[in-house]
């Protein structure tokens, strides 16, 4: 009797949508190897657009742009919007921008919505996961915003702050179940959306010192 063999799943390789140092360098905690693309969206908020569905809508977006260039790896998109009470606050991109950015929010509750996709064309693989990290910052003087701004200049990071820098200084309170959902990945959700995508993860190759 003959028997049938059994072909061996292909092994898929990994890519970041996305040239964001800070993502780039939260998954390599998973040592494991991946490539870096732009995907090249452009992320005009919709009218009337809520920032949970703008960021979700985003890392789906640029998941999907970079799954076209690579069809047949895994891909990953992330999107964060910092939501001030339903107000969707970007990249400051200039200082001005950023002074303005953090007297809105001193003494405030703002919810960084972090999305996080993971697509895989070849396999029809799709999966969108948000991550809230719920923040509340320090009333703020107009001394300490500038002496900040000008020792770290965190002019790409939504909501002008950067909680794994010095801009830890600028909060009272962090509350979330995914805690680097904050710098701009959440790693827990990833980790899942990849094993049900087929990524190895914590296999023996990996884990051999």
């Amino acid at each position: 009797m003959n028997s049938l063999a059994v072909r061996p799943q292909k092994a898929r390789s990994l890519v970041l949508g996305s040239t964001s140092p800070y993502r780039q360098t939260l998954l390599q905690r998973l040592q494991i190897p991946f490539e870096t693309a732009a995907p090249g969206v452009d992320e005009t908020p919709h009218p009337g657009e809520v920032p949970r569905m703008l960021a979700q809508r985003l890392a789906l977006a640029k998941a999907r742009a970079v799954a076209h260039l690579f069809p047949d790896a895994v891909v990953i998109g992330s999107d964060q919007v910092a939501d001030l009470s339903g107000i969707p606050l970007g990249k400051p991109g200039t200082h001005e921008k950023a002074v303005a950015q953090l007297r809105q929010m001193r003494g405030q509750t703002v919810i960084f919505q972090t999305a996080v996709s993971v697509v895989c064309l070849e396999s029809g693989f799709e999966e969108n996961s948000l991550a809230a990290v719920s923040v509340k910052f320090r009333d703020l003087t107009d001394i300490e915003i500038e002496n900040y701004l000008r020792a770290e200049q965190p002019y790409d990071c939504a909501g002008s702050a950067k909680s794994e820098g010095l801009g830890i200084a600028l909060l009272a309170s962090i509350d979330s179940d995914d805690p680097t959902a904050l710098v701009g990945l959440p790693l827990i959700r990833t980790c899942q959306m990849l094993r049900a995508a087929g990524i190895e993860l914590l296999s023996p190759a990996k884990t051999t010192i």
